[in-house]
């Protein structure tokens, strides 16, 4: 017979197991919600931007007027 896998579920804040219908999801209490809150608050975690590609120089001019010269 085989076996159900169930997916275990961790606070991403103390790691301690989670219930899936917990009313904290996804933490496991309301002081890990609390915690993750005031990390985002305080600029704990960042959303970083796309960096540029700064290899190819953003030209000035048009390259047909370098063919005059």
């Amino acid at each position: 017979m085989p076996r159900k896998s169930s997916l275990k579920l961790r606070c991403p804040i103390c790691k301690k197991s989670v219930k899936s219908n917990g009313p904290d999801l996804p933490f496991c209490s309301d002081r890990c919600r609390t915690v993750d809150l005031g990390k985002w608050a305080s600029g704990g975690y960042v959303i970083s931007s796309p960096t540029a590609d700064n290899e190819d120089p953003i030209r000035e001019t048009k390259p047909e007027d370098d063919e005059g010269s």
